[in-house]
């Protein structure tokens, strides 16, 4: 692993955890103090729940900038996970998929699944801890979101697709680190693409999920919608209207 530590420790212009913002955020949060088990399971949480469930305007916003939009999606929220991570000396990585974009009916309202595509960009963040790569996917929904989703759904505990979620039990999801494996969306992978060090050259090989003037409708447009559902639910729980 050491001679491959620097290419999972670089930065790079979506990983600029030299931005001031991170370097404040880490300081603040004294993540540079723990353990690096301790400062693993911060970060991740930090991701998890303080950096809540949405859509940002594009899949390669730098680090910096989800951070200061507030929330994001699997994508966008795994580039401030390896940016965070690398920020405090943890190796990080990026492994690359589509998901098939049925697990995110619910949260995205019906009449925009129109313009969707099949399948989506999807990826999580791998980290590296006690000589072996841990795949981390459970940042993607925040607590309270999944908490309202959760409330719904009663007693659930059989495969569930829905609002941005594809696991084997609703209730019990695996989306706390205890130092293994975390996931939230697994359960709806199409297509594997592979590691890549760094999150640039995965979306350089692969682009984003939209192009044109569809890429321009959801920038302006259909993620502010897709927004208001994700913060309603998350505010009120779920109800007949939301996916109309």
């Amino acid at each position: 692993m050491n001679q491959l530590t620097s290419e999972y420790l670089s930065k790079t212009p979506m990983l600029d955890y030299e931005d001031e913002r991170i370097q404040i955020l880490v300081t603040q949060q004294k993540w540079k103090q723990l353990s690096q088990y301790e400062a693993i399971g911060a970060i991740y949480t930090f991701v998890r729940d303080d950096i809540l469930f949405g859509y940002n305007k594009d899949d390669r916003l730098p680090a910096s900038e989800v951070l200061k939009d507030g929330y994001g999606q699997c994508n966008t929220k795994g580039t401030l996970l390896m940016a965070l991570l690398r920020a405090v000396g943890i190796p990080s990585r990026i492994h690359g998929f589509t998901i098939y974009n049925e697990l995110q009916r619910g949260a995205i309202p019906n009449y925009i699944f129109a313009i969707a595509p099949d399948r989506i960009i999807h990826s999580w963040v791998e980290v590296y801890i006690e000589d072996k790569w841990v795949n981390l996917e459970g940042y993607i929904i925040d607590r309270a979101y999944l908490n309202k989703v959760q409330q719904h759904f009663g007693s659930q505990c059989s495969d569930f697709s829905g609002y941005g979620i594809a696991t084997k039990c609703l209730q019990n999801p695996e989306v706390n680190w205890v130092g293994k494996d975390t996931y939230i969306q697994k359960e709806g992978i199409a297509d594997d693409y592979g590691v890549y060090a760094q999150p640039d050259d995965f979306y350089g090989k692969y682009g984003t999920n939209l192009s044109g003037i569809k890429k321009l409708l959801f920038r302006f447009v259909i993620r502010h919608l897709m927004n208001f559902n994700v913060n309603r639910i998350r505010s009120r729980g779920l109800g007949k209207l939301l996916t109309n």
